[in-house]
């Protein structure tokens, strides 16, 4: 059970205050609710009080981003909120992708001429990609929100870099450790000498002379170009795995009896064995760990950067599971002693983003096959808007409470964790307005 944020009658934060007495509060008509996500109340005719220490803590992630807030006591440190916050880096990559494969096919066909843009891709100094920064910014967006709503008085940061060439290679030392793997190599060049200038998974059964560099890990599911995650293979073999992950191609050869497709199937498992997996997320954490950092010192707050050893050191030696939120409340020299309720239960945040910018959708040959968007505010609602609908009859007569989809008609879908419904706006009272994010 987490603490409800309390705000004075001027929007001031005040102390978090337990779910019993806000409800109290609620009843007797002395607050309001403020906010639904995180829970928020605003009290009617206080406006101060006394405060305590408070800490925003983040353990940010690749995938997730930890979030804490701990109060500093008479009894010693309490966790009061937590918070899993999902980011959205890999819907944004793949966004990019396809966008820039349908601009790309326009222009290679006869249809009208699209030059490409080699006017404006300068980039400027310290430059993320999209899906980098969208880590960042969602983090930005929470320290501040959290800000506003409780009194924080200084910040924590989890900064973690990974060492890349250590994760490939735990042997690795010295002059070597120095020069990395490619030194005095291409890249190509290097796979050839390394595979010893024959297809690793056919072992040259195809016959094909042209050798290829293919990603064992496909591109479209994850891969990176790291030299671990690519192979020489044959252009037989390469067009025949296509975007295909490794272990559903071995199923596939496994069961046909030719000589090329024995020979992939007694190859293709040593391939297997000896791929290391992806470090993309140790990439991504790499890449933006100072701009957080940067981030979170611009809030004017005392911010403070500890290690990811000190962290789980903190939440091994308190007995507590692995978790983003626990990581983030064992952040630091005060994480060594919080106490963590064990009813306590993190929001799961999700980012989901405002909706595409995309005017119409295409079909496959990259043409229109919609019309424009219309407005994206319906009889007062908008996609992504939370609301109470109490449906009187009808097949869906009911109480619901769900995020919903707009349609220009008045009938909104309504999807909550039992389904999806259509029910009329006249039915819906919303509680929570779209904000990028859905909660669970």
């Amino acid at each position: 059970m987490q603490r409800v944020l309390v705000l004075s009658s001027k929007k001031q934060p005040l102390m978090p205050c337990h779910p019993a007495r806000a409800r109290e509060l609620l009843k007797e008509k002395k607050a309001a609710v403020f906010r639904r996500f995180p829970f928020t109340i605003i009290l009617k005719e206080r406006e101060g009080g006394e405060l305590q220490r408070t800490e925003l803590k983040l353990d940010p992630g690749s995938k997730t981003t930890g979030m804490a807030l701990t109060v500093h006591g008479d009894n010693g440190i309490r966790l009061v909120w937590a918070g899993n916050l999902s980011h959205r880096g890999h819907a944004i990559s793949e966004s990019l992708s396809s966008r820039a494969a349908q601009r790309r096919a326009r222009r290679n066909r006869k249809t009208r001429y699209r030059p490409a843009r080699f006017d404006n891709r300068a980039k400027p100094k310290g430059w993320l990609a999209p899906s980098l920064m969208s880590r960042v910014h969602n983090c930005e967006t929470w320290a501040y929100r959290l800000i506003r709503l409780c009194p924080v008085t200084d910040i924590a940061i989890e900064t973690v870099r990974f060492d890349m060439q250590l994760m490939a290679n735990p042997k690795i030392a010295g002059v070597e450790y120095q020069q990395g793997s490619l030194h005095g190599y291409e890249l190509r060049e290097y796979l050839l000498q390394r595979d010893g200038h024959t297809c690793r998974y056919c072992g040259g059964a195809s016959g094909d002379p042209v050798l290829n560099i293919d990603h064992v890990q496909p591109r479209a599911k994850g891969g990176s170009d790291s030299a671990k995650n690519l192979v020489t293979s044959c252009r037989t073999c390469n067009e025949d795995k296509g975007a295909t992950l490794l272990s559903d191609w071995l199923k596939a050869v496994s069961k046909s009896r030719s000589k090329l497709n024995k020979a992939r199937a007694t190859r293709i498992p040593k391939v297997i064995a000896g791929r290391s997996p992806s470090m993309r997320d140790a990439a991504a954490v790499n890449a933006t760990r100072y701009r957080i950092g940067d981030v979170m010192k611009a809030t004017g707050l005392p911010t403070t950067f500890w290690s990811g050893g000190r962290t789980k050191f903190n939440r091994s030696q308190q007995g507590y599971q692995k978790d983003h939120w626990l990581d983030a409340a064992c952040v630091g020299e005060t994480g060594q002693q919080v106490f963590i309720p064990s009813s306590a239960v993190p929001l799961a945040i999700k980012a989901t983003g405002h909706g595409s910018r995309q005017m119409t959708l295409p079909d496959k040959y990259g043409f229109p096959r919609t019309k424009a968007k219309g407005c994206s505010r319906v009889k007062g609602f908008r996609t992504g808007d939370v609301v109470k609908a109490v449906v009187p009859v009808g097949k869906y007569a009911g109480k619901y409470l769900g995020r919903i989809s707009v349609r220009k008609t008045g009938t909104f879908s309504l999807q909550d964790s039992a389904g999806k419904r259509d029910v009329s706006h006249r039915y819906c009272t919303k509680v929570h307005s779209c904000d990028g994010y859905s909660y669970a």
